[in-house]
């Protein structure tokens, strides 16, 4: 096992800073509605892969009401290449209603709204809040991010310890 070298925060948001100056999220998006579909087709897919398929998927579906309008087996046919297509396709057609019924057709700006809306967990939120609307509400982590920061001994935290 590698030893684990304590670092500061500081130094470590200065060398990626250096190393990636301009650091962006790396789904093609053009409005929140976009980016929300986008992240929930990122789920255990990579970002290269959804930006495929949103190329042809996003001309399709201009609206919520648009993913509405079709059945639950056409959407899971083109987005059937990012995996778990059903529950993608359900937790997208289920969203874009509760957009419609709750929120006036607009993507929700605050956490607790955009943690009502299926297939939205907190990482999910963070990123459209954040990226969308500039609203930072806590900081997207995944598991790589975790195996990291302890590594680098920037954490002593792990998910045994919940």
């Amino acid at each position: 096992m590698a030893s684990r070298i304590p670092l500061s925060v500081g130094f470590v948001l200065r060398e990626l800073t250096k190393i990636y100056p301009t650091a962006d999220c790396t789904l093609d998006w053009t409005t929140p509605l976009e980016l929300l579909i986008a992240t929930i087709l990122a789920a255990q897919c990579t970002d290269a892969r959804v930006n495929i398929v949103t190329k042809k998927l996003f001309q399709k579906y201009t609206s919520p009401q648009d993913y509405l309008h079709v059945s639950p087996q056409e959407l899971e046919r083109d987005i059937h290449s990012c995996g778990t297509f059903r529950m993608k396709a359900r937790a997208i057609q289920e969203s874009c209603h509760m957009i419609l019924q709750k929120f006036g057709g607009e993507v929700p700006r605050t956490m607790p709204e955009m943690l009502l809306l299926r297939g939205v967990g907190r990482k999910t939120a963070s990123i459209v809040l954040a990226t969308a609307y500039g609203i930072i509400d806590g900081i997207p982590i995944d598991t790589h991010c975790i195996r990291l920061t302890q590594r680098m001994g920037l954490t002593k935290f792990s998910e045994q310890a919940k």
